[in-house]
């Protein structure tokens, strides 16, 4: 076919790209440059909500969900046979994943999508910084693929989401705790430390140093469990010297899932961080041999910064997770109801706000870590620009039918204060919290120094962790956890297993009796959970 000759293309339903403030573009990007991008395919057919673990005596197994639910062969074929001869190469396919990686210079890419790919940098970038491709807009795809082809991402590589960690100033740090002490506040159950589990980390940049983790541990007494590095998408384990950047998101996560859970196995995913990146991450441990307990998840960012075809694609991931018996532990925001949007309107962050997604608030805990004694516990807020819980109600995921009677409200409030940002009846955020405040933070070790860290990022891997144990002690894999975790309780009941968290807000939000979009359900008290999932 000759290269200027008009393609048949048709638009892709939700692919608009929403205006990234921060970033200049700065020329054309080169015409040769090499660019590759994930299609996601249609499922053979819809995926039920009776399918997840939860509401099932067992999950389904690689094969069986593969051959319901993933990509038809023929769609994977058609998808080839209409690329290939536009000058399109396929990388790989993966029909069970339902997603095919592609590749082809910018001219290529962007006539067979259907966009315009520019250069661009950050607006405070120097000469040395990195360039990004950037897209506006919409995109299309070839008539042939209409209906087969769901997403196209990748084609803009600005960075997607963000760490959700903070690093507390020493001379503000009220107290600290390592993570065995707060499986002590926490109870994670007796007799269980995650043995014959495998806990997924997602990464999207930074990394970690095998001697910190060695001397991390060594120095809790515990013996360093199994961490093994997964590349994805070109991604790999690549430790800087800079603690307060990426490589804290990274040892944070590995050195609170391994020391409350010092028997799993610790797979770390590293992908870059694009849309098509932190999905590929995803699926791919969902999908992995063996299927992981738990996913951690401490990257995210504020809803209406992804497309709509991202966001669907991400749902559907976590979807397959949660059918395969994998509960996805996701931090829910450091920047309160806000989400750093600035607008002065309530936003929550994603993939947090997805329903199939296990979402985590944070707490500021004054404890005896010695014991595990609990003097107070509130909602963390350190005030405009220095760090509090996300949390609020969804704008795009309606409201699930576990969370139907627990006072989800409409807006902050109880209205629709979002001015529109928070429709009526939307997904609740967060699940569930844990501690943090980065003034009563998590004593970490990061590029050869000892440093205190807070975050929703650290409430995730603890989760992870708390998952890892309650799997080893049940047997079974727990998959969509929320079903059970919520029971039928109303507004205003404290759900079994938890420990209510009824001081504080989050800026648009007030902690209260029972559920709220601050701490959720509230803290975990571990042993009561064997008894409730």
């Amino acid at each position: 076919m000759d290269a200027e000759e008009p393609l048949n293309l048709v638009p892709l339903p939700g692919s608009e790209r929403p205006e990234r403030s921060g970033y200049i573009a700065h020329g054309a990007l080169d015409a040769e440059a090499p660019v590759q991008a994930t299609l996601v395919l249609r499922r053979r057919s819809p995926l039920p909500e009776d399918a997840f673990a939860s509401s099932q005596s067992r999950p389904l197994t690689r094969d069986e969900l593969a051959e319901r639910y993933g990509a038809s062969p023929d769609d994977v074929a058609l998808v080839t046979r209409t690329l290939a001869p536009l000058g399109v190469t396929i990388e790989e396919e993966n029909a069970a994943e339902r997603r095919v990686r592609v590749s082809g210079p910018a001219r290529v890419m962007a006539r067979v999508f259907g966009t315009d790919l520019a250069a661009a940098k950050r607006e405070d970038a120097d000469d040395t910084a990195p360039s990004y491709r950037q897209r506006s807009g919409g995109l299309s795809i070839p008539a042939a693929l209409d209906g087969v082809v769901t997403a196209v991402l990748g084609l803009d590589d600005r960075p997607q989401a963000r760490a959700q960690f903070r690093i507390a100033m020493p001379a503000a740090v009220n107290t600290s705790y390592t993570p065995p002490q707060l499986g002590k506040v926490y109870a994670f159950p007796d007799g269980t430390d995650g043995s014959g589990q495998t806990i997924a980390i997602i990464e999207l940049g930074g990394g970690y140093e095998q001697a910190d983790l060695d001397t991390y541990f060594a120095g809790l007494g515990i013996t360093p469990p199994s961490v093994i590095a997964v590349g994805v998408d070109g991604g790999d384990n690549n430790p800087g010297q800079d603690p307060n950047g990426a490589d804290g998101e990274v040892m944070l996560d590995i050195e609170v899932a391994g020391a409350l859970a010092p028997g799993a196995d610790i797979l770390v995913y590293f992908a870059p961080n694009t849309d098509a990146g932190f999905l590929d991450a995803v699926s791919t441990a969902a999908h992995a041999d063996p299927t992981p307990a738990a996913i951690s998840i401490s990257w995210g960012q504020s809803e209406d910064q992804w497309t709509a075809q991202a966001r669907t694609a991400f749902d559907q991931a976590l979807q397959d997770a949660a059918a395969l018996g994998v509960t996805t532990t996701v931090a829910a925001g450091d920047d309160g109801s806000s989400d750093r949007v600035g607008d002065g309107k309530a936003h929550v962050d994603f993939p947090a706000s997805s329903p199939h997604a296990l979402a985590c608030g944070g707490t500021r805990l004054d404890a005896d870590g010695t014991t595990g004694t609990v003097r107070s516990e509130t909602v963390w807020n350190n005030g405009t620009g220095s760090g509090a819980t996300g949390g609020g109600v969804s704008a795009v995921f309606p409201l699930p039918s576990w969370q139907a009677n627990v006072g989800v409200p409409s807006g902050a409030g109880g209205t629709d204060a979002g001015g529109g940002a928070n429709g009526p009846g939307g997904r609740g955020v967060p699940d569930v919290s844990a501690v943090a405040d980065p003034q009563t933070g998590y004593r970490i070790r990061v590029d050869g120094k000892d440093i205190v860290i807070g975050g929703t990022s650290a409430v995730a891997p603890l989760w992870a962790a708390l998952i890892a144990r309650l799997v080893q002690s049940s047997g079974t894999r727990l998959g969509l956890l929320q079903p059970k975790l919520y029971d039928s309780i109303r507004a205003g009941q404290v759900a079994a297993g938890f420990r209510d968290i009824t001081s504080g807000d989050n800026g648009a939000y007030t902690a209260g009796s029972g559920w709220d979009a601050c701490t959720g359900l509230g803290v975990p008290e571990g042993s009561t959970l064997t008894g409730v999932v």
